[in-house]
């Protein structure tokens, strides 16, 4: 039996297809699609966690004509062994991305290694099969620690877990990126690798920040087969801040004045002497004239 979100899923996808901009010689249909299914997690700076399931329909044939699947209602799971906790549950949107973010205390089950198992879980339809991604995790900490040694800007980064009795094990090994805020997106300034827990970069002196130096430093952890994504940042006056000289235009109040006046200035300057010249030009040629005229006179009258 049918419910209305098996049918509203079914007609979103089905006009989905007859919308796509790829021509078809017969009519599409949801056996021409691979239904792809993504489970990824984070571990946020301020200790939450993201769930995140991205739910994407391909053509068989052709790769590169993708679908999301719009209202699909995901759950998100917490398995160990044969227990399931249920941590939430969201509707894809319309690039079919479905996430939920689990606050700092949230309690986990961890099997006798401290993985933590999570699950994301798509129940199917009548025209789309049930999905299901489960992917395992150990609660990684990761402390950033900025500060000067011996003058120079140092970033200091300290990654541990923790066992059932509360002691700190560093981790042996894992790859780290260093990166500061940018005007659209993180900006990577160093690749390093984490060993015995610890990784140490001096931080550049150059690097611009707001108007108050400040910027924003992160240390990233990604794709780990261990940890999955972890991320953590802090804010510091380390920043520079070129001010733009602003380039002074020519105003009335200013030493110079605008340009236009000076145009406007000369052309009525030149129009002025221009029309003395042509006064005075006139004036000789009535001069010349009038003495020409004067000697005609005489001559007409000396015949006479």
């Amino acid at each position: 039996m049918k419910t209305t979100f098996y049918k509203y899923s079914v007609f979103a996808l089905i006009i989905g297809l007859l919308l796509s901009t790829r021509s078809f010689s017969q009519e599409a249909t949801v056996d021409d699609y691979r239904m792809l299914f993504y489970f990824s997690t984070i571990k946020q700076s301020d200790n939450s966690r993201t769930l995140e399931a991205r739910f994407i329909a391909r053509n068989k044939k052709d790769r590169k004509d993708k679908i999301p699947v719009f209202g699909a209602e995901i759950k998100f799971y917490n398995v160990f062994n044969d227990q399931e906790l249920l941590l939430g549950k969201s509707k894809t949107n319309n690039e079919g991305t479905a996430r939920i973010t689990l606050p700092e205390n949230q309690e986990y089950l961890t099997d006798e290694e401290g993985y933590i198992n999570l699950k994301a879980y798509f129940a199917g339809t009548d025209a789309i099969d049930e999905q299901e991604e489960i992917i395992s995790v150990k609660n990684l900490h990761l402390e950033l620690d900025l500060k000067e040694i011996d003058s120079i800007k140092t970033v200091l980064v300290n990654a541990f877990v923790m066992d059932s009795l509360g002691t700190k094990l560093n981790i042996e090994e894992s790859d780290i990126i260093i990166s500061v805020n940018g005007m659209l997106s993180k900006m990577p300034i160093e690749e390093g690798s984490i060993e015995d827990g610890t990784f140490e970069f001096e931080m550049p002196t150059d690097i611009p920040g707001d108007v108050n130096g400040n910027l924003t430093v992160y240390a990233i952890i990604e794709d780990h087969d261990e940890f999955g994504n972890v991320i953590t940042e802090k804010m510091v006056n380390w920043g520079v801040f070129n001010k733009q000289d602003e380039v002074k235009s020519n105003t009335l109040w200013s030493e110079a004045a605008p340009i236009w006046m000076y145009i406007v200035l000369t052309v009525l300057l030149v129009g002025v002497w221009a029309n003395y010249a042509y006064t005075i030009k006139n004036l000789f040629s009535i001069k010349k004239e009038g003495k020409l005229l004067e000697t005609s006179t005489e001559e007409q009258q000396a015949t006479i």
